[in-house]
C-alpha cells in the first residue's frame, strides 16, 4: 500500500475543537487502492458507500481523492469541510455533517475507557478497541453522514463530497482522535478527562486496599498433601428420544427487541428458533448414541435442503414459504431450486440430491441393459444422455449407488421433478413413477 501523508495538528492559533490538516499528497499506487487500513477508517468509508445512490459518482470521487483534488481539510464538532477542485477553475466548498454525541454518551465512553488500562493505552497509541467504539456509537452507520456541496450536481453524494469523505478516511487512519472531534470532543479535552478519571480510580483502589480484609491462606503442606478424590458418579443414561423444545409464543414471528445501542438484531422468527432448537437437540442425541454427527460433512446447501425437507408443508403455508425463501436466499438459490432439491431429498436423501444435481457417465453394464428391459416391458422408447433415459415427459436417472430414480415433466418442457421410489430395477422404478 502506498505510504500515506501523516496527519499534522493545527497550529497554536486554533483551539482544541478545530483542527485543519494540509492537503494530502496524491496516491501513487493502483487506482483501486483502499483509502483506509484501520477498521474504523473503513467503517467511515462504508457509511458513505452504503448510503450512496449512484456508484458512478463514488468512483469519480475516489479518483478525485486519489489525484489530490481535495484542499486542506478542517474538522470541527459535527462537520468536516474542504474545498474540492472539479472541472471548473474555482473549487467547490464541500462538507460532510454528522451528529455529535451528547454529554451522557461521552460520559459512558470515558467511563468505559478509564475502567481498563489497556483501553487508555490503545487510545494513546492511536488505536480504537472495538468494544470501546460500541459503547457510545462513535462510528457512523449508513445514513449518518450528510454531504453538502456548492456544486450544481444534486447527486447524493456528489463526486466532490465523495472525494472529501475518502480523504477524511486517510486522516482517520492516522489519528482516531479526528473521529472523536467530529463527534464533539477534542483530543486534549478527552485526555484530560481520562487522566482525571484514572487518578480518581487509582486513589479509590488504594483506599480500598488499605482497608481490605486479609485474604485467608492455606499452608503449603496442606495444599500439597496426597489425597484421594471420590469416584465420579455414573453418567446419566442416554434418553430414548429427544424432547420438544420450549415454546416462545411472545415472538409471534417478530424480531427480538433491539439492544440498548439501538443497532438492533437480525429478525429471528419463532418458527426459525423452534427449528434450530429441534435440530440442535436431534444432533446432540445422535452424537451421544452413535458417537458421530451425520450432519457435519454436509455443505451449507445440502444442510439447507435437509432442513427444509424435514419440515412439513413443502413451502405451502406462510411459515414454510418464509423458511424456503430465507434458506434459498442464504445459499444463493431460488425457492424453486430449493423445492426441487427437497423433492429429491425426500426421494432418497443425499444420494438422490446428487442424482438431481450431478450428471455423470456410467460405465458399461446396468445402464446399457436398461433400455432393452424397458422395451421388453412395453414401455415407450427412451433416449439416453449420460446417466439419463428420457421420453417427452418421463425420465429415469441412474445413480452412483446403482439405483434408478424417476422424474416427471410437462411434455417437452425439460422441467424435471423427482417422483416415485428409487429401485435397482429400471422397470420397477418406472412402474413406481407411473403408479401401476
Amino acid at each position: 500500500m502506498t505510504p500515506r501523508t501523516p496527519s499534522r495538528h493545527v497550529d497554536s492559533r486554533h483551539d482544541d475543537r478545530r483542527r485543519t490538516f494540509p492537503a494530502l499528497d496524491p496516491l501513487t499506487g493502483p487506482t483501486g487502492e483502499e483509502f483506509a487500513s484501520s477498521w474504523w477508517g473503513n467503517a467511515w468509508v462504508e457509511a458513505l458507500e452504503d448510503t450512496a445512490l449512484d456508484r458512478a459518482r463514488l468512483t469519480r470521487g475516489r479518483a478525485y481523492a486519489g489525484r489530490g483534488h481535495v484542499d486542506a481539510i478542517t474538522v470541527t464538532p459535527g462537520r468536516v469541510m474542504a474545498y474540492v477542485h472539479g472541472s471548473r477553475p474555482r473549487p467547490y466548498r464541500t462538507e460532510i455533517r454528522l451528529r455529535t454525541l451528547g454529554d451522557d454518551d461521552w460520559d459512558d465512553f470515558l467511563a468505559a475507557a478509564a475502567a481498563r488500562p489497556d483501553h487508555i493505552a490503545a487510545l494513546l497509541d492511536k488505536d480504537v478497541p472495538h468494544a470501546l467504539a460500541a459503547v457510545a456509537d462513535l462510528l457512523p452507520a449508513a445514513g449518518d453522514l450528510i454531504p453538502d456541496c456548492s456544486c450544481p450536481d444534486d447527486g447524493y453524494p456528489c463526486k466532490h463530497a465523495a472525494a472529501l469523505c475518502y480523504q477524511t478516511a486517510r486522516l482517520l487512519d492516522e489519528d482516531p482522535f479526528v473521529l472523536f472531534l467530529m463527534r464533539g470532543r477534542g483530543e486534549r479535552e478527552i485526555l484530560a478527562d481520562l487522566s482525571h478519571r484514572n487518578a480518581t480510580r487509582s486513589a479509590a483502589e488504594r483506599a480500598g486496599a488499605a482497608t481490605a480484609t486479609p485474604v485467608p491462606t492455606v499452608p503449603a503442606h496442606e495444599a500439597l498433601a496426597p489425597r484421594t478424590l471420590p469416584a465420579l458418579p455414573p453418567p446419566f443414561p442416554v434418553p430414548t428420544h429427544t424432547g420438544r423444545p420450549p415454546a416462545y409464543p411472545h415472538l409471534s414471528g417478530a424480531p427480538y427487541p433491539p439492544p440498548a445501542s439501538g443497532r438492533g438484531y437480525p429478525h429471528l422468527a419463532s418458527l426459525a428458533l423452534d427449528l434450530l432448537a429441534t435440530e440442535a437437540a436431534t444432533r446432540a442425541h445422535t452424537l451421544l448414541v452413535t458417537g458421530t454427527d451425520p450432519i457435519a460433512e454436509l455443505t451449507a446447501w445440502q444442510d439447507a435442503v435437509r432442513l427444509a425437507a424435514a419440515h412439513p408443508g413443502s413451502g405451502l403455508t406462510a411459515s414454510t414459504r418464509a423458511l424456503y425463501r430465507d434458506l434459498a436466499a442464504a445459499t444463493d438459490h431460488t425457492p424453486t431450486d430449493l423445492a426441487r432439491a427437497v423433492a429429491a431429498w425426500r426421494q432418497g436423501g443425499l444420494e438422490a440430491l446428487a442424482v438431481l444435481e450431478e450428471p455423470w457417465d456410467p460405465p458399461a453394464g446396468p445402464f446399457d441393459r436398461a433400455r432393452p428391459a424397458l422395451i421388453a416391458a412395453d414401455f415407450p422408447h427412451f433416449r439416453p444422455w449420460r446417466n439419463h433415459l428420457s421420453t417427452r415427459s418421463l425420465q429415469l436417472r441412474f445413480g452412483r449407488d446403482g439405483l434408478w430414480y424417476g422424474y416427471e415433466s410437462d411434455p417437452d418442457r425439460e422441467d424435471w421433478w423427482p417422483r416415485g421410489t428409487p429401485d435397482a430395477d429400471p422397470v420397477g422404478a418406472l412402474t413406481a413413477l407411473l403408479g401401476r
